[in-house]
């Protein structure tokens, strides 16, 4: 254990008490059910941005929380950020591509 003088070491375990486990379990479960909800709503083009926008907030609990990510250096948030940004711009462009073919 460090003093108080002393920073934590870059490898202490960090607990998360099982409640918040389950809470989080719960809001995925949610918001899988709300996206199958949404999915037989007719919203048109909106659709499918509705469900990629459900499905980021899914990802994001996920992997800030199951895969401890809100306790990492903060090089791996950048390199996860450079991963995110260059998915998305696949993704526009392949949607750019779709809508004007």
């Amino acid at each position: 254990m460090a003093s108080s003088g002393e920073h934590p070491s870059p490898h202490a375990q960090h607990a998360i008490s099982y409640a918040s486990y389950l809470l989080i379990w719960l809001g995925l479960i949610s918001l899988t059910a709300v996206t199958v909800a949404v999915a037989g709503i007719d919203l048109g083009r909106w659709v499918i941005l509705t469900a990629l926008g459900i499905a980021s907030i899914k990802t994001l609990l996920v992997v800030a929380i199951f895969m401890h990510l809100k306790f990492e250096d903060r090089v791996f948030r950048v390199f996860l950020g450079v991963a995110l940004l260059t998915l998305a711009i696949f993704i526009v462009l392949t949607f750019f591509d779709y809508a004007f073919s």
